[in-house]
């Protein structure tokens, strides 16, 4: 067994909060294997908030610091993903700003949140599998031609796997307002699917 295999294996069987424990009292280890477990999903929600690859590197290492600098306030009440993605969002939303002064926050929309979009499949066949590969990249190419709010809950519902009320803890949002914005972001994207003749089998 190699080296980092050992290291990995050591923090198997620790949570999250027993890291930050870990790294609170100093011993680097434990923070490093924070990064090691969120750093790819959280540069992959940075990046397809942001379009831009240079920059989600130069915003994660950011968000991470960040973490570093206040792990001694977060508060074990919440998830840690959670805490972690709400500084993302924080940090990509700053990022925009900073491009982009001048734009607006959406309002929220009506709609009761009820449709739910099913993106994966278990167990494809190889047949299956190339369509779900042509129908991701279908989606991914969807969901950049959302409007920036509508676009950022769709990831965190649909890639991170987040839940409603996740969602609204992160984006600080109300509950409603997260579920109005993915019902009518799920019409837009149904909407642009339809305007480009792409249909699932």
């Amino acid at each position: 067994m190699t080296t980092k295999a050992i290291a990995l294996e050591k923090f198997d069987g620790l949570s999250d909060i027993e890291l930050i424990a870990r790294a609170i009292r100093g011993r680097e280890d434990g923070f490093e294997e924070l990064v090691r477990r969120y750093q790819r999903p959280i540069t992959n929600y940075v990046f397809r908030m942001l379009n831009d690859y240079d920059a989600s590197l130069d915003v994660t290492q950011e968000v991470f610091i960040k973490v570093y600098n206040s792990l001694g306030k977060y508060s074990s009440e919440y998830k840690f993903s959670t805490w972690l993605y709400r500084i993302a969002h924080n940090a990509a939303i700053d990022h925009i700003r900073r491009k982009s002064p001048n734009q607006q926050s959406i309002e929220a929309e009506n709609g009761d949140g009820s449709y739910q979009l099913q993106i994966e499949s278990p167990n494809p066949t190889p047949e299956q599998d190339r369509e779900r590969s042509e129908w991701r990249t279908e989606i991914a190419a969807v969901v950049k031609c959302l409007p920036g709010a509508y676009r950022e809950l769709i990831l965190l519902r649909h890639s991170q796997d987040l839940s409603y009320d996740e969602i609204a803890e992160i984006t600080n949002l109300p509950l409603g307002t997260v579920k109005n914005r993915l019902f009518r972001a799920r019409e837009m994207m149904r909407e642009i699917f339809l305007e480009r003749g792409f249909t699932r089998r």
